[in-house]
């Protein structure tokens, strides 16, 4: 090889590199663009999730409409000892962490639900962002091992 085609070669090399090196920045940028776009409607998701929660705790459910063809009396009575409705989901899950005493993940803790509370019906997406509430309330610890997340109580995480 001559010195002037290895010169070309190197040269061709450079700015394969060079090129490479611009398109990578420019992937970078765009993904951080991305990533901050998604902590911002995951912030927003869990707000609304609390906002929600919020509204459930001081705005029971209407009065069943099977209730309504009820007697008048019997109809003031049920209001007056109050509806009885599920706990909060995040109650829920609370609970069941409880009744452990390892961390554990979204996914078992979702199977547990579906076991123990056949009536509600959870997404996995819905029980994980409940988990997130949950820990950004500080009422439950996450643990991050390599690219697997489990939670525990807070009070057992601290002790």
């Amino acid at each position: 090889m001559t010195s002037r085609s290895a010169a070309s070669l190197r040269a061709r090399y450079v700015e394969q590199a060079v090129s490479d090196l611009a398109e990578n920045r420019r992937r970078q940028r765009e993904l951080a663009e991305k990533i901050k776009m998604l902590e911002q409607e995951e912030a927003l998701l869990m707000d609304i999730l609390t906002l929600a929660e919020r509204y459930e705790e001081a705005h029971p459910s209407p009065v069943p409409v099977e209730s309504q063809h009820r007697p008048a009396t019997a109809r003031a009575k049920a209001t007056a000892m109050g509806k009885s409705r599920q706990p909060l989901l995040g109650d829920v899950l609370v609970e069941l962490l409880g009744t452990h005493d390892e961390p554990r993940s979204a996914k078992d803790l979702r199977d547990e639900l579906t076991e123990r509370h056949p009536d509600r019906t959870a997404t996995p997406q819905v029980v994980r962002n409940t988990l997130e509430s949950l820990v950004a309330k500080g009422r439950i610890r996450r643990h991050k091992r390599e690219r697997s997340v489990s939670y525990t109580l807070a009070e057992r995480a601290t002790n």
